[in-house]
């Protein structure tokens, strides 16, 4: 089983996650901007994360064999923030970064004319930077900011094929299965969705376009969730290619859009998605060597004594 996590905060995660990932066959993430779980104060923090996403962690990635991509932008509950807004004139200059394949997470958090403003923007610069989109949808009245998601996509004019609606559920689903945009489905401990529900889900709106995450974090969660919602698809009666379609061809399709993804040498056509060839495969994805650095740091602590 390969897997292709499409969103997921290694910030947020411990090496032992990344030995894990890759043991059940992780082989590339996308890392979105997102909150910390605590305000940031100024715009010089959010440099310092953008830069850490574009450098730091793309190495720490790729010391345990796995490719590393990420997201740029500045998320829903801290467009809020007067002391944040200012990011977003940071943004361009991120945009046209090798390692950034879309510009998310954007959305909705409160709904406010804040976040209203810096959505808009937000697709306008994806519009100009020819980058596909990953949005955030409210986890509080769902129903209402999703059908406000899709409105502010499509006056947007951004293709809905270069969008994806994230943390989807069985009473969001229907309406962004119509809308043309890809759907994605965080897979959690205790809320979003789980593998059994998620399974019902495919079951009833097939395997296109459709995208399944973790959204670790620094909060419950699971890096693993990906390969447990490919167990439960098989345990169900899916096919290993259903599998591979969920988990690795179609989020590599998605961000292929970007021009910028590197999953490794061995690429191969999946087919025609929203107009947009898409390209697959593993091949290539070994470890750094554990000594090497980046500016100047590394993952090792200490030395083994010598034998």
């Amino acid at each position: 089983m390969r897997i292709f996590d499409p969103h997921i905060h290694m910030t947020s995660r411990t090496t032992g996650d990344y030995e894990q990932m890759y043991a059940a066959g992780v082989r590339a993430v996308v890392e979105p901007a997102f909150w910390l779980g605590q305000p940031r104060t100024s715009v010089g923090s959010f440099v310092d994360y953008f830069d850490a996403l574009i450098g730091w962690e793309p190495f720490r990635a790729a010391q345990f064999g796995i490719r590393h991509h990420c997201a740029i932008a500045l998320n829903p509950k801290e467009a809020n923030d007067p002391r944040c807004v200012e990011v977003l004139d940071e943004l361009p200059r991120y945009l046209v970064k090798d390692g950034v394949v879309a510009v998310g997470e954007v959305g909705y958090d409160s709904m406010t004319p804040e976040e209203d403003e810096a959505f808009a923007r937000q697709l306008e610069l994806a519009v100009e930077h020819d980058l596909p989109v990953l949005v955030h949808t409210p986890h509080r009245d769902k129903i209402s900011g999703t059908r406000r998601t899709l409105d502010v996509i499509r006056e947007s004019g951004i293709p809905p094929y270069r969008v994806i609606v994230d943390h989807l559920n069985e009473v969001t689903v229907g309406l962004v299965a119509d809308s043309g945009c890809w759907m994605g489905f965080s897979i959690y401990p205790d809320t979003k969705m789980d593998p059994d529900r998620m399974v019902a889900i495919l079951r009833e709106y097939g395997t296109r376009s459709v995208l399944v995450n973790s959204a670790a974090d620094w909060g419950r969660s699971d890096p693993l969730r990906t390969h447990r919602t490919g167990q439960a698809m098989l345990a169900a009666g899916f096919t290993d290619d259903d599998v591979d379609t969920v988990l690795w061809r179609n989020p590599v399709a998605f961000f292929a859009q970007s021009g910028r993804l590197d999953v490794g040498d061995d690429i191969g056509g999946t087919g025609d998605v929203g107009g947009v060839g898409g390209v697959g495969g593993v091949g290539g994805v070994v470890p750094v060597e554990p000594t090497a650095t980046f500016a100047g740091n590394s993952v090792l602590r200490g030395t083994r004594p010598e034998s």
